[in-house]
């Protein structure tokens, strides 16, 4: 995909002749402000601010779970599990294997918090909804190759769209995967106090936005499922090779249009709004909270050696990868370093080093079922989770 991007930027470079398109984006004086049009406040917060949570909305999520602690047995007060999903495109077979093996291991907990990135967000729905939902993370994961997510535009396709693929496929894909029944399932989940969270980058803000898709879910709006499936497709739309998102909001009474990409352009894992410690819901909930953090890099972290050929895409692929991956690592680091400061156990798993295959087109499906298989003995197997991140210490241990 790196490649499709880097030799049409040098198309374009070469010729000079795309135009942007006209949009009615939103003034940077009121972006801290604007809401999507007909939804509360509450379906989203900037992933990178260091204000305090909103006291309510933690307040609603103890008062959420409390109730249903009396009727479900699985919620457990002084109990968070935490799940979060990385991007990496076809790598996300990774990660569907694993949950499906950890399924298979009986020990994998039904998760309180579930994140999601890129190819995260689209794991994300299913693992929030629990292990009845494996074998169509397996079919999605399995099945699928480069024609059900893109198709590539002709060079005029590339002038008009600002992206240099359109994903309809994958956008046919999620009409297809998720129904205003799966939505039901989630807003019940959401009202027993667990959450689904789902980051995409406000390009204009320049900015990650963390989106509460139950509570979209929640909404019941006409247009709920049109908005949780934009959402989505936001998360995964690397910029320059999907098409951008653009999301109506209002601010200041006027309409405008938020541009919306993929997530891992700010962040390739993420757990909670950046203003928001564990130290705040033990002094809501009054008591301790054991936390458990679990990390799916749908990715490599180690070393990937090769000669790479002295021509420019292969150049420049070879080094934004390496920064994807470099960034991916730093991510780790950083929510180890909230882990360490609020007391949660971490662990985090990544694709290991002794699978060397390599796919031939950015979803090959022959890759990716090679991929969810290798995810899934070691989920059976049992998840050797690290307890550290990537380098910071040769003896990592197993999951706590």
């Amino acid at each position: 995909m790196l490649r499709i991007v880097l030799l049409g930027l040098c198309a374009v470079q070469l010729t000079g002749c795309i135009a942007a398109y006209p949009r009615d984006g939103v003034p940077t004086a009121h972006m801290a402000t604007a809401e999507v049009s007909g939804y509360p406040s509450d379906i989203r917060v900037w992933g990178d601010s260091g204000d305090s949570f909103p006291p309510d909305r933690l307040i609603a999520f103890r008062d959420e779970r409390i109730q249903a602690a009396k009727a479900d047995p699985s919620i457990r007060l002084r109990q968070l599990d935490a799940l979060t999903i990385s991007g990496g495109g076809s790598s996300g077979a990774f990660g569907a294997g694993i949950l499906a093996g950890w399924t298979k291991a009986g020990t994998r907990p039904r998760f309180d918090i579930v994140t999601g990135i890129s190819t995260g967000s689209l794991i994300a729905p299913f693992a929030f909804l629990g292990p009845a939902y494996d074998d169509r993370l397996k079919h999605a994961f399995t099945t699928i190759k480069d024609a059900n997510i893109y198709t590539e535009h002709s060079f005029l396709g590339v002038l008009s769209s600002a992206s240099f693929t359109s994903n309809a496929p994958l956008a046919r894909m999620l009409d297809e995967e998720v129904t205003e029944d799966m939505l039901d399932q989630i807003a019940a989940e959401s009202g027993k106090g667990r959450r689904l969270f789902i980051g995409t980058t406000n390009l204009d803000a320049d900015r990650p936005v963390i989106w509460d898709m139950g509570a979209i879910a929640a909404s019941h709006r006409p247009d709920r499922l049109q908005l949780f499936k934009q959402v989505i497709l936001a998360s995964t739309a690397i910029p320059g090779i999907f098409p951008p998102v653009e999301l109506k909001v209002t601010a200041a009474g006027k309409t405008y249009h938020e541009m919306h990409v993929d997530g891992g352009t700010s962040n390739q894992v993420f757990l909670m709004p950046a203003g928001l410690s564990l130290r705040e819901l033990d002094r809501t909930f009054h008591a301790r909270v054991k936390a458990r953090l679990y990390i799916i890099r749908n990715g490599r972290t180690t070393p990937v050696p090769g000669i790479v050929k002295a021509t420019l895409p292969d150049i420049a692929e070879k080094a934004v990868s390496s920064l994807i991956k470099t960034q991916g690592i730093g991510d780790l680091y950083r929510l180890y370093a909230i882990s360490r400061r609020d007391g949660i156990a971490y662990n985090f798993i990544d694709v290991p080093a002794d699978f060397t295959s390599e796919p031939k087109t950015p979803f090959e499906n022959k890759f990716m079922r090679a991929l969810f298989e290798k995810g899934y003995e070691m989920g059976r197997a049992g998840v050797p989770w690290k307890n550290v991140p990537p380098g910071f210490s040769r003896g990592a241990g197993s999951s706590r």
